[in-house]
């Protein structure tokens, strides 16, 4: 019989959610990102941990690159660091301790001892969803995760394309594997269409259509939502302006549709 991984307990940290992808560049952590921005507008309080070892954006994306976690002044807890805040999300990520010019060439143990210590050396406080930004694919950290936290559910990310699908596969199959067995909440599908601002009734589906709804049909689960290619999220990320994606009303409306459905899918898997 094999031997069962205890699994660590996060204190105060009610549910844990987890946005995966196959592949790099489907948008997955301005989905993270976004998520838990939308969540923490509706009063929740949340978390979000960048998990992607070789690539951490979080800090970008917020534009938190120069802030440093430091030692917890809480004098009920020991050798522990406070996130960094902003927009009423509470972050940690690889990339406030590594020279963002400078490749992270880490073995297998190094990885999932740094992914440990992001979850578990952070005080974190009351939290009501943690999102997790998965490194792309089904490497050493993703299993790391998986196998020593109590996850609620996972959102797989996708454009339409073939070849993102085909890796989404991969990333999904890993998840809803018997030895890991995660619920899926859902799959995102980004990159839908692109519609021009002076052409605002008219939609472009450059990478294809209905690669989301093919993913969610294979693996038995629900297309959450479909995110259009809108030009500015992307520029407002590389800025660090990511807040302003969310007052594009119609990202409002996918984004707050996009955080009721995570939350009525834990709370029925409970």
């Amino acid at each position: 019989m094999k031997k069962m991984i205890e699994k660590i307990d996060i204190k105060g940290v009610k549910h844990i959610i987890v946005v995966a992808s196959g592949k790099g560049g489907v948008g997955k952590s301005t989905v993270a990102a976004n998520l838990a921005m939308t969540l923490a507008k509706k009063q929740y309080k949340v978390a979000l941990v960048d998990a992607d070892i070789y690539g951490p954006s979080i800090p970008k994306m917020f534009d938190i690159e120069k802030e440093r976690p430091c030692l917890s002044a809480n004098p009920s807890v020991e050798n522990m660091m406070d996130p960094i805040e902003k927009y009423g999300v509470k972050i940690n990520s690889i990339g406030f301790f590594v020279d963002k010019d400078k490749s992270i060439i880490w073995r297998g143990p190094m990885v999932s001892n740094a992914i440990t210590q992001l979850f578990t050396e952070t005080y974190w406080g009351d939290i009501d969803y943690m999102i997790v930004d998965f490194p792309p694919g089904t490497g050493d950290a993703q299993i790391t995760i998986v196998q020593k936290f109590n996850i609620d559910g996972a959102i797989v990310v996708t454009t339409p394309q073939e070849l993102s699908l085909n890796d989404a596969r991969k990333g999904t199959e890993m998840l809803t594997n018997e030895s890991v067995n995660i619920p899926l909440i859902g799959v995102v599908e980004n990159m839908s269409w692109f519609t021009p601002l002076q052409h605002l009734n008219e939609r472009y589906y450059i990478f294809g259509e209905n690669g989301g709804s093919i993913l969610a049909k294979e693996f038995n689960t629900s297309l959450l939502c479909q995110i259009p290619l809108i030009k500015d999220i992307g520029e407002q990320a590389e800025q660090g302006k990511s807040f302003e994606s969310v007052k594009n009303q119609e990202l409002q409306t996918i984004f707050s549709n996009l955080a009721e459905a995570v939350i009525d899918r834990v709370n029925k898997t409970r």
